[in-house]
C-alpha cells in the first residue's frame, strides 16, 4: 500500500513538531508538505532539522506548494489559519484532520461547509485517551443524575490562549447531553466576590495556566458523603500526534463529510 501523503500546519510550533516527528517515525506515513506563517524565521528550513533529519520537504507559507502532494493536511493551528487552510484544501482536494481549539460557532459552520466536499476529522483533542474518557463521563453524568454537582478543572501550559479549554468544553458538553441539557444553559465560567451558593444544576469550570503543562483535566461529581473523579493527564504531546495519525489514516477513502474522533476510534458503535 502507498505510504500516506501528510502535510503538517504550524510546523515550526511545539504540536507542529510533534506531528512532524510522528510522520516520520510511521513506515505507512510520508511527510510531504510543512506549513508555517508567512514571516516566520522557519520558512525555508527543512522540516526535520530540528530533529537533524533531513527530509527535503521545505516549510512555506505557500499554501499551494504545502498542499501540492498531500492526501491530508493535520491542522492544530489558530481559527483564522485553519479556515483559510481549508478553503486550499478544497480547492485541492486535500482532507483534514482539525486539532484546533478556540473555534467559535460561525467557524464551525464554516468547517461544516467545507465537510460537504472533503472529508475532515474535527475534535477539541485527539489523545485516544480523552475521547474514551469523553463516554465515561456521559455514562457516569446518566448514572449519578441529581444529588451530585458537576466540577471541571483544566490545566495547561502559560502559552495557552483560550480557556476553558477547548478538551474542557468538550466534557461539559457530553456530561450536559447526558443529562439532556445543553452546556450554554448550565455552564458557569467564574466566580468571584459574594456568589451565594452553588446553584443546583450548574457545571462548574477552573482554569489554571502556567509552566509546560501540556494538558490536565479531572471531572469532579461531588455529591453527599462521596465524590467521584474521573481525570486525564498528558505528559507529553505525543498521544495527540498519534491520534492524528489515526485519524489521518481513516479518512483515506472516506466519502466527504464531517467526523469525530468517536468515529475513527469506533466509539460509536
Amino acid at each position: 500500500m502507498a505510504a500516506l501523503k501528510i502535510a503538517v500546519a504550524g510546523s515550526s510550533g511545539r504540536m507542529g513538531r510533534m506531528l512532524i516527528e510522528a510522520v516520520l517515525g510511521a513506515d505507512d506515513c510520508r511527510l510531504t508538505g510543512a506549513l508555517d506563517l508567512s514571516g516566520s524565521p522557519a520558512l525555508g528550513q527543512d522540516a526535520g532539522a530540528f530533529l537533524g533529519r533531513p527530509t527535503g520537504v521545505a516549510i512555506t507559507a505557500e499554501l499551494h506548494a504545502g498542499l501540492a502532494d498531500a492526501d491530508v493536511l493535520i491542522d492544530f493551528t489558530r481559527p483564522e489559519g485553519t479556515l483559510a487552510h481549508l478553503a486550499m484544501c478544497r480547492e485541492r482536494g486535500v482532507n483534514a484532520v482539525i486539532g484546533t481549539t478556540g473555534l467559535s460557532d460561525a467557524h464551525k459552520a464554516q468547517i461544516a461547509g467545507h465537510a460537504a466536499a472533503l472529508a475532515i476529522v474535527m475534535a477539541p483533542n485527539m489523545s485516544v485517551g480523552v475521547n474514551v474518557m469523553l463516554k465515561l463521563l456521559a455514562q457516569a453524568a446518566r448514572s449519578l443524575g441529581e444529588g451530585y454537582d458537576i466540577e471541571i478543572i483544566e490545566a495547561h501550559h502559560r502559552h495557552k490562549v483560550d480557556a476553558p479549554s477547548g478538551t474542557a468544553l468538550a466534557m461539559g458538553e457530553a456530561v450536559a447531553a447526558a443529562q439532556g441539557r445543553t452546556l450554554a444553559d448550565c455552564a458557569v465560567y467564574a466566580r468571584e466576590g459574594h456568589t451565594g451558593e452553588r446553584q443546583p444544576g450548574t457545571i462548574g469550570f477552573a482554569t489554571v495556566r502556567g509552566g509546560d503543562i501540556v494538558g490536565d483535566h479531572l471531572v469532579m461529581f461531588a455529591g453527599t458523603g462521596e465524590r467521584i473523579e474521573i481525570a486525564h493527564r498528558s505528559s507529553s504531546r505525543a498521544n495527540y500526534a498519534q491520534g492524528s495519525l489515526r485519524a489521518a489514516r481513516f479518512l483515506a477513502g472516506r466519502a466527504p463529510g464531517l467526523y469525530g474522533m468517536d468515529d475513527v476510534l469506533g466509539l460509536n458503535r
